[in-house]
């Protein structure tokens, strides 16, 4: 695939700059910030799996303690809003 990307002057110095700063040229510093990117992305766990961590750790006496519509009235818990009918 081939990319093009129209940059500004400024832009266009500061990815040569860098470029050069890794000692590859400015297209190998394109390609490698963006492989390192889309890794990223894909090595991060989905959001559910982050919560389940947290509640992993949680005493079961304060898991108890949180209210069962905290969702759908998080305005009310949060910003002490009147709970909105359900």
């Amino acid at each position: 695939m081939t990319l093009t990307i129209d940059l500004p002057d400024e832009e266009i110095q500061a990815l040569n700059d860098k470029a050069r700063a890794q000692g590859v040229s400015a297209e190998q510093y394109v390609r490698l910030v963006l492989e390192d990117d889309l890794k990223a992305k894909r090595a991060r766990p989905p959001v559910s799996q982050s919560i389940r961590e947290i509640w992993s750790d949680m005493p079961v006496d304060v898991r108890a303690k949180l209210p069962l519509d905290g969702a759908s009235q998080v305005d009310h818990y949060v910003y002490g809003l009147p709970k909105r009918d359900q």
